[in-house]
C-alpha cells in the first residue's frame, strides 16, 4: 500500500516540488523553534544561517548591479516565457498541467524557505539591549533632550570636516565603492566589539530605478533571496552611509528594524571617516528629535534654536524640500501597508513604527 501511495505521489508531483515542500516544512520548523527559544535563535542565526547568507552575498558581490531588481524588472518576460512553455506541450493533459503548475509553485516555496531558514530566526534572538547590557525603558522628554544633546556633541566633532553645498545639504566626498570599503572596514572593527555581528565582506548595491523607487519612501532593502543589500541612491547623500550600514546589518542576521538601525549607528561610530560618522549622528538625531517634538514641543524648539548648527539645519531643510515631491502618493501608501503587514507577521508588533524604536536604544546607550 505504501509503495502504491509513493508511486502515485511521484506521478503527481515532480522531484522539484517534493524537495521544495520538504524544505518549506523545515523552514517553518526553524521559525517555530526560534520563536519559542531565544537561545536556539541566537545559535541558528549566528552559527548556521550565517553561511548561506554569506554565500549569497559573496556570489552576488560579483555583479555590480542588483540581481533582485533585475529579477523584478524581468518578471513580465519570465511570465511570458512560462506561458509560452506551457503552450508548447506542458499542459496537454490534466496531469502535465498539474505538474507544471506545482513546479512554478515550488520555486515560490523555495524562495520563501530561504527567508525562513536564513533570516526569520533573527526576529526571536536575544534582544540587543540585553546583548549590550543596557536598560531599555520608557523614556522621558528630558532624557530625549539629553540624548539629542549628546548626538549634537558628536556632530560638532565631525561636521567641520564635512563639505556642504552653499545653503543646502552635505556632499559625500567619495563614490559608492569607496563608501562600501569604509563601511566594511567599520564592520570589521565592530565585529571585534560585538561578537553577535557576523563577519564577512559585502557590497551594498545601488538600485538603478532609484528615482521612481523613492515614491515608495523606501531608502533601502535587504533581498533575502539574493543576499543583497540594496540602497536607494536618489536620497540625499547624508542618508546613504547610514542606510547602507542598516541593510548590511540585515545581511549579518540583525532582523529587527530598530536593532538594524542601532547596529548601523554603532558600526558607523567605529569608522575613521568623518562623513560616515556624520551620517549616523544626523540620522540618529532626526529619530530622537522627532520623538522629542512629539513629547514636548517647547523643549524641541529650544533644542533646535540653541543646539543645532546652521549646517545641519540646512541639511534638514534641503531634505524636506527634496522629499516634498514624493511625500503623498499611492505607491507610498501601498508600500507602507505591505511592509507594515510583513513586519507584524514576523512578530514586530509595532510594524513600520518599529524603525523609530531605535530611540529607546539610543537613550539607553547614552544613559549608560
Amino acid at each position: 500500500m505504501k509503495v502504491r501511495i509513493l508511486s502515485k505521489l511521484k506521478s503527481l508531483f515532480s522531484p522539484l516540488f517534493i524537495a521544495s515542500a520538504i524544505t518549506l516544512v523545515f523552514g517553518f520548523a526553524v521559525k517555530f523553534t526560534a520563536a519559542n527559544s531565544a537561545s536556539f535563535a541566537d545559535f541558528w542565526q549566528s552559527k548556521i544561517a550565517v553561511y548561506p547568507r554569506a554565500a549569497l552575498a559573496y556570489i552576488t558581490n560579483i555583479f555590480p548591479f542588483s540581481i533582485a531588481e533585475s529579477i523584478i524588472l524581468c518578471m513580465p518576460l519570465i511570465i511570458a516565457v512560462l506561458i509560452r512553455v506551457a503552450s508548447k506541450g506542458k499542459t496537454e493533459t490534466w496531469l502535465s498541467s498539474f505538474r507544471f503548475t506545482f513546479d512554478i509553485l515550488a520555486v515560490s516555496m523555495l524562495i520563501y524557505s530561504m527567508f525562513l531558514i536564513n533570516f526569520s530566526a533573527g526576529y526571536y534572538t536575544t534582544s540587543l539591549d540585553k546583548r549590550l547590557d543596557i536598560q531599555r525603558e520608557k523614556v522621558s522628554a528630558e532624557e530625549l533632550y539629553g540624548t539629542a544633546e549628546a548626538l549634537m556633541d558628536g556632530i560638532d566633532g565631525c561636521i567641520n570636516n564635512v563639505d556642504f553645498t552653499y545653503g543646502k545639504g552635505s556632499v559625500m566626498p567619495y563614490d559608492l565603492s569607496e563608501m562600501n570599503k569604509k563601511l566594511n572596514e567599520a564592520y570589521e572593527k565592530a565585529c571585534e566589539k560585538y561578537p553577535f555581528i557576523s563577519r564577512f565582506y559585502s557590497s551594498p548595491k545601488p538600485v538603478a530605478l532609484s528615482e521612481p523607487w523613492t515614491y515608495t519612501h523606501i531608502a533601502g532593502v535587504y533581498s533575502f533571496f539574493t543576499g543583497e543589500a540594496n540602497i536607494n541612491i536618489n536620497f540625499p547623500d547624508y542618508t546613504l552611509p547610514y542606510t547602507a550600514a542598516h541593510e548590511m546589518a540585515h545581511q549579518r542576521g540583525i532582523s529587527r528594524e530598530e536593532e538594524a538601525n542601532f547596529v548601523a549607528f554603532l558600526v558607523c561610530m567605529e569608522s575613521d571617516d568623518d562623513y560616515i560618522k556624520y551620517s549616523a549622528y544626523a540620522n540618529a538625531f532626526e529619530y530622537v528629535a522627532s520623538s522629542l517634538n512629539g513629547a514636548d514641543k517647547d523643549m524641541y524648539r529650544q533644542l533646535y534654536s540653541t543646539k543645532v548648527p546652521q549646517m545641519l539645519k540646512n541639511e534638514m531643510i534641503a531634505y524636506n524640500a527634496f522629499f516634498e515631491k514624493y511625500r503623498e502618493n499611492t505607491a507610498a501608501t501601498v508600500a507602507g501597508k505591505v511592509n507594515d503587514t510583513f513586519l507584524k507577521s514576523n512578530d514586530q508588533k509595532e510594524g513600520e513604527r518599529s524603525y523609530g524604536l531605535v530611540v529607546d536604544l539610543l537613550v539607553a546607550y547614552y544613559k549608560k
